[in-house]
């Protein structure tokens, strides 16, 4: 890769989404067994989080469009690590929610959402590359953080793996942060485009129905993926499948992100954006059918995982993109802090909506459910692309 600030970009995302995010999967099983607490207790911590760092989103973004984004994501970075390391030494729950709902302030000033609209302010149209490039590295971070959290865990026990995971963030994260994201910064263009629009209403664009169009549009996708994630285990269960089975399926979702946005770089000359994100809410609606014939056929679980994944690959990246091509260069931390909150809220909110439409009408409500999220961002997608249109 010849762009040096976006490997670094590319590096520090791998490593924080490692430290910050799949450590606490990765660590489940062993915070269950040495503090005792109930998996639905532990799992609060990460939901708080998410919903923490939905919360500060739309202050982050107007971080990052006053020029502070270097300075945000590497400080957003030390804190986390401190948090992690204020982490081996909770004893009661409140202090693991607390480190927790930090954490997730960290979140959301250092992980994917501030790095793409830094990286969109400051290249415009140029950015899906970069930002395909950061995607295709940081896929491995879960790659990283099981097995190293694991075999610490095992041989020195979890409160090192969180010391590894939080000195990581500090000591080696931050610099790299820093020199990424400052390089990034003075591309020139994000100041450029300050200067171009130095007056303007701050939440003027909260009253364009292209915005909300937008986000509630992604934001469906973001509750379809997470209650598609997050209960698929239990989906596959319930149609028998094997559970090594269903276990290597799930395993298989990260690589088809990564061949999703592959695929993204192959066609980019041929297809539009637009067209990739029609695509995008497409494969997930036709993923949840497949998923519910999985049980009859097993070709169909294939077909769900690589549609499922591919499709969600692609999300990441297209999300900005058009997000900039629809509502403008304008204050586009803002915009896209905004978006995040709306995006995260849905994904946070999964789990919980997800079983509690099962408790209704079982999985056999939820699949046909999942499709019908998908169809319906898609409908206020065309609606905001129409809507950008014509104005």
């Amino acid at each position: 890769m010849k762009d040096r600030p976006i490997l670094l970009l590319a590096t520090a995302q791998t490593l924080i989404w490692a430290c910050l995010y799949y450590s606490f999967p990765a660590l489940l099983l062993h915070w269950e067994q040495a503090l005792g607490w109930s998996r639905a207790d532990l799992t609060a911590a990460i939901t708080l989080a998410v919903f923490v760092s939905a919360i500060c989103s739309p202050l982050y973004g107007r971080l990052i469009d006053a020029g502070k984004g270097a300075v945000m994501m590497t400080a957003a970075a030390i804190l986390g690590g401190c948090c992690l390391l204020l982490l081996t030494q909770v004893e009661y729950r409140w202090q693991f929610y607390l480190a927790w709902g930090v954490i997730g302030i960290c979140m959301a000033g250092s992980l994917y959402e501030p790095c793409f609209a830094l990286i969109t302010r400051a290249r415009g149209e140029h950015a899906k590359r970069a930002i395909v490039m950061v995607t295709l590295v940081a896929g491995f971070a879960g790659t990283i953080s099981f097995p190293v959290a694991h075999s610490m865990a095992v041989t020195f026990g979890w409160r090192s793996a969180v010391t590894l995971f939080g000195l990581t963030a500090i000591l080696v994260v931050a610099p790299i942060m820093w020199f990424g994201a400052s390089a990034v910064e003075r591309d020139g263009n994000a100041r450029r485009i300050a200067d171009i629009y130095p007056a303007t209403t701050q939440r003027s664009f909260l009253y364009s129905p292209v915005f909300w169009c937008l986000a509630i549009g992604f934001g469906l996708t973001a509750l379809m993926h997470g209650i598609a994630l997050h209960h698929l285990l239990p989906i596959l269960d319930e149609r028998s499948i094997h559970p090594e089975v269903a276990v290597i399926a799930i395993s298989f979702i990260g690589p088809m992100q990564v061949a999703g946005r592959l695929a993204m770089i192959a066609v980019e000359r041929h297809v539009s954006n637009h067209g990739i994100a029609i695509s995008c809410f497409v494969l997930m609606a036709i993923s949840a059918v497949l998923l519910m014939g999985a049980d009859a056929t097993p070709a169909l679980l294939i077909a769900f995982v690589i549609f499922f994944g591919g499709a969600w690959g692609m999300v990441s990246i297209v999300r900005p993109v058009i997000a900039l091509e629809l509502l403008g260069e304008r204050q586009f931390g803002a915009k896209s802090g905004a978006l995040a909150l709306v995006f995260l809220a849905g994904s946070g909110s999964a789990p919980f909506v997800g079983s509690l439409v099962w408790s209704w009408g079982g999985y056999e409500l939820v699949l046909p459910g999942l499709s019908l999220l998908a169809l319906t961002g898609l409908a206020l997608y065309l609606v905001a692309q129409k809507s950008a249109t014509t104005s």
